[in-house]
């Protein structure tokens, strides 16, 4: 047997008592919703599978940020997929997902359905998106609309409007600022009622309208019902420069990827004092930009404390390298102290809605 002795023999037993120190130091930190705010790898070498639904707006952030772990974690397995905000709320609030992507707040009866299955969530805001206004790049005449415009051509009165001129005679009972509008074929191309962009869009632009001064049903609708509706942003983004005269809506970051061959619509809201303003990360981040909202992941809780890989994936993303594909594939990043608050709630684990 060789003898370990002298100055080896020391240095041998002072690493193992340091050793013995960070171990005891560092065994009382464990907790499921420890953000890595530092950049952290957000739990190397964790294993298992995570499945993400939702909306198709939040869905590039969590696809690259999937991408990511799973360089880092190759024994996990995640998939993410984007039918819309209300589909993944069904799934998700059936327990067949455990992350859930959206584009809006989760709304009552989807709270009424995880609460009859059990589920608990953890509701996380990640970054902000502008709804843009889009028509053609061929389309010259329109540069600006202003939510009565949008509610003119848009909203639930304007079903069978078949030209933008068609819808000049609403546009002068309601006021809107910017008709006349062209004797062109008003070809529109959007979300369908399964995306939080179609929601967000109706919320924030024609619900008000509909009900406050035109006196309809709080039950709505709130969107014409007889346009080209699809649950892919591309697919929306191809109807709009398939047409000169289109007019549809997507996320802002689909709307930029299309570069110039959109038109993206500067918007105003007179009403509220807002002029016209076209989307752009700051304008969008001040709130200057009329349709700005809030993009959200809601975690199963039960699944998180259960599977190291839900946790470790959340801590991943609200960590900097996770936060930093918010901007990487287009969207808004939250100021300073939004992100403070969102990994606050996640360290805490508090369940429930801020925002819906």
């Amino acid at each position: 047997m060789t003898r370990v002795t002298g100055k080896p023999f020391r240095l041998l037993f002072l690493a193992l008592l340091l050793t013995l120190i960070a171990a005891a130091c560092g065994g009382g930190d464990e907790q499921i919703g420890a953000s890595s705010s530092d950049g952290g790898s957000g739990g190397d070498g964790a294993s298992g599978t995570i499945a993400v639904s939702g909306s198709s707006t939040v869905e590039p952030i969590s696809s690259l940020n999937a991408e990511k772990f799973q360089s880092e974690n190759p024994d996990v397995s995640i998939s993410v997929d984007g039918p819309g905000t209300g589909d993944g709320f069904q799934l998700f609030c059936e327990g067949s997902t455990d992350i859930s992507d959206a584009s809006r707040p989760i709304e009552q009866e989807e709270i009424d359905l995880c609460e009859e299955n059990g589920i608990e969530f953890v509701e996380l805001k990640v970054a902000f998106d502008g709804i843009t206004v889009m028509t053609s790049s061929a389309n010259e005449e329109v540069t600006c609309l202003d939510f009565l415009d949008l509610y003119a051509l848009l909203g639930p009165e304007s079903d069978g409007f078949e030209s933008w001129s068609d819808a000049d005679q609403l546009a002068g009972e309601v006021k809107a600022p910017h008709a006349p509008y062209p004797d062109a074929p008003l070809e529109v191309t959007g979300p369908g009622e399964e995306s939080g962009t179609y929601d967000s869009f109706a919320e924030i632009v024609t619900e008000g309208i509909a009900v406050d001064e035109r006196k309809q049903s709080e039950d709505g609708p709130f969107l014409r019902t007889d346009y080209q509706s699809s649950p892919n942003d591309n697919v929306i983004i191809q109807g709009i420069w398939g047409s000169d005269s289109s007019l549809g809506w997507v996320g802002f970051a689909f709307a930029e990827e299309a570069g110039d061959t959109i038109k993206e619509l500067e918007v105003s809201n007179e009403a509220e004092g807002q002029d016209c303003v076209a989307p752009s990360a700051e304008t969008i981040a001040d709130g200057s930009y009329p349709i700005s909202r809030g993009l959200y992941i809601y975690v199963n809780k039960a699944k998180a404390t259960d599977n190291e890989a839900v946790s470790s994936y959340v801590d991943f993303y609200l960590g900097d390298d996770g936060l930093a594909s918010v901007g990487e594939v287009g969207y808004v990043d939250l100021p300073d102290d939004q992100i403070s608050e969102t990994q606050g709630v996640w360290e805490s684990m508090e369940t429930g809605t801020r925002e819906g």
